[in-house]
């Protein structure tokens, strides 16, 4: 069962960043008896008090530790709890794991990562904070921490970059984007097996069959144990896997903003229609074909309105 109250020392300026933090995501605040501040979010209440003791409570207390008080606050993987990661000794054995960013946004590029941990890695890695990226709101710890991965991953890591061009190339190929994924997957692999022949098990996020995988890897990838997990990014080989895979992605985006002459906004949703809608406006079609995904809903409610 999981804790559902935690405390500990924290400084200052600690407690400033933290107040900043959750008053960016809407937290709501109340005042306490000697306390610098209180704060309701879902699932759990936070308390910094005037001593510089940290108190957090309730049922989110856990995923809330995990998941934005270490890794975005103390930049450190030090509590145990009860959580699945802590408890799985499969995750401090040799393994790989492999994720991807930019899928679910009309811009930029696919990027699929992977990382072979050790069990001298994988908790060096939670030490750093390595968590899900998706939890990670600073672009710039994801490229702090994507420098960390590959400095304690010599060898064990492998990132493939599908810029547009190559995407919807490929996509019109395949047709698909779970085959595309299962493509990228297995190249990422094949990749990391060649210098790491011995490694046992690889992971990834279910998006679909695996024998898609399975069939897209050559006669080295075959013989390695294929696992998909809902939610693999808990594991600290696929959480290190997404942190590569979004630091490419950002890198990949400044590029094509450059090309496009002005920052590229993410994922998919109305702004970024409206944004695209102007920008094809201003330029012709075959820009698109350099900067944005166009099996997307979106390129055909602008170019066929």
């Amino acid at each position: 069962m999981a804790a559902n109250t935690y405390s500990c020392p924290i400084t200052e300026l600690e407690a400033a960043a933290l107040k900043n933090l959750l008053e960016e995501r809407n937290w709501e605040f109340s005042s306490l008896p000697y306390a610098r501040f209180k704060a309701s979010g879902d699932k759990v209440n936070v308390v910094v008090y005037e001593s510089g003791k940290l108190v957090v409570q309730g049922k989110g207390t856990e995923e809330f530790i995990l998941f934005t008080l270490e890794p975005e606050i103390l930049h450190t993987f030090t509590y145990a709890g009860n959580s699945a990661a802590a408890a799985d000794p499969e995750e401090m054995t040799t393994h790989g794991g492999i994720d991807e960013s930019g899928k679910g946004d009309f811009f930029g590029p696919l990027v699929i990562a992977g990382v072979i941990v050790t069990p001298d890695s994988a908790p060096r890695l939670r030490e750093l904070g390595v968590c899900d990226s998706k939890k990670i709101t600073s672009s710039e710890k994801i490229i702090r921490l994507a420098g960390k991965i590959r400095e304690l991953s010599p060898g064990r890591f492998s990132t493939v970059t599908l810029m547009p061009e190559t995407y919807n190339r490929l996509y019109t190929s395949i047709g698909n984007l779970n085959r595309l994924l299962a493509w990228g997957h297995a190249r990422v692999i094949e990749n990391m097996l060649e210098y790491n022949p011995d490694c046992p098990r690889m992971l990834s996020d279910k998006f679909g069959d695996e024998q898609l995988i399975r069939r897209a890897l050559m006669e080295r990838g075959r013989q390695i144990k294929l696992d998909q997990m809902v939610r693999a990014e808990s594991d600290v080989a696929v959480a290190a896997a997404s942190i590569l895979a979004r630091d490419g992605f950002l890198a990949g985006m400044k590029k094509l903003s450059g090309i496009a002459g002005r920052e590229l906004p993410k994922g998919a949703g109305p702004q970024v229609k409206l944004f695209a809608g102007e920008l094809l406006a201003a330029n012709s079609p075959e820009l698109f074909r350099k900067i944005a995904k166009l099996h997307f809903k979106t390129w055909a409610e602008i170019s066929n309105p």
